[in-house]
């Protein structure tokens, strides 16, 4: 069997001493190890965006790949930290939503309209980082990432059982499924999740809600008419399904955040839709 992929997904940044602590906790564990950067751009904080993103990205990792995930300004505080096991991956970070992605959205829908416990299903199983002798000797307080959850990430990769990480729990946190709601007035309703480096703000709304008639997308009081099926298919703003299969909206040759002032949470609305 291949060795275990190790992916990396944070809100570090890279001026910082952070990312690499984080993987030389990894390689004094396992040398061997093959580590990926998913993205050290996550906003400051923002649980949701992490989860999206890694989301995203999760289905294209192969098979037994481990998924650490670190967006954590609870840490030292009794938040959990948690290795959720499913049958293609195991997932691993702070209770706080970062690790949706770990669940299917059946799973997802308990969360109701703000992140919290749900109970994994059958196939899921979720385990608490308590057993101190996978962490690293010394624990900062204040950087879990590199002293739990990387030195965790390095055991399970050399072929640890996560059931030896400490004791199974029958719930975590997680976000609801990201989708468009029913808006005020008909239509539907969803925020911008993730503004990717060309500018592009890909919103909550799923390109599989819209309708095939026409449609109008509303944001920052501005609307945009159509779906365009490419970045280059039409002048000026436009809103188009991006290859995650959410609703983006775009500026052909510019930066569409920019031009309209959004920013992550903002609300973006489809009229002529209803939600599936």
């Amino acid at each position: 069997m291949l060795p275990a992929l190790i992916t990396l997904t944070t809100d570090f940044g890279l001026t910082d001493p952070y990312v690499a602590s984080v993987k030389g906790a990894i390689y004094t564990i396992n040398p061997k190890a093959t580590i990926v950067d998913v993205t050290h751009d996550i906003a400051p904080q923002r649980f949701e965006e992490a989860a999206f993103v890694l989301g995203c990205a999760a289905p294209y990792f192969p098979r037994g790949s481990i998924h650490v995930t670190v967006v954590d300004p609870g840490v030292g505080t009794p938040r959990r930290a948690l290795a959720v096991v499913t049958e293609d991956s195991i997932y691993v970070g702070p209770d706080n939503g970062v690790l949706s992605c770990a669940l299917p959205d059946g799973a997802r829908e308990a969360a109701g309209d703000t992140p919290r416990p749900v109970r994994p299903p059958s196939g899921v199983r979720a385990f608490e980082l308590t057993e101190s002798r996978f962490h690293r000797t010394l624990v900062s307080a204040t950087f879990h990432g590199r002293d739990v959850f990387a030195p965790v990430a390095a055991h399970l990769s050399l072929g640890v059982p996560p059931s030896e990480l400490g004791p199974e729990t029958g719930e975590m946190v997680a976000f609801r499924p990201f989708r468009g709601e029913d808006a005020e007035g008909g239509g539907l309703s969803g925020h911008v999740l993730h503004i990717d480096r060309f500018g592009n703000a890909i919103t909550s709304i799923r390109g599989d809600q819209l309708p095939p008639s026409e449609l109008t997308v509303e944001a920052a009081g501005r609307s945009i008419s159509g779906v365009s099926q490419t970045y280059a298919g039409a002048e000026g703003l436009i809103a188009l399904v991006g290859s995650c299969g959410f609703l983006e909206i775009a500026l052909n040759g510019g930066h569409a955040t920019r031009e309209l002032g959004l920013k992550l949470g903002d609300s973006v609305t489809v009229r002529g839709a209803s939600r599936e």
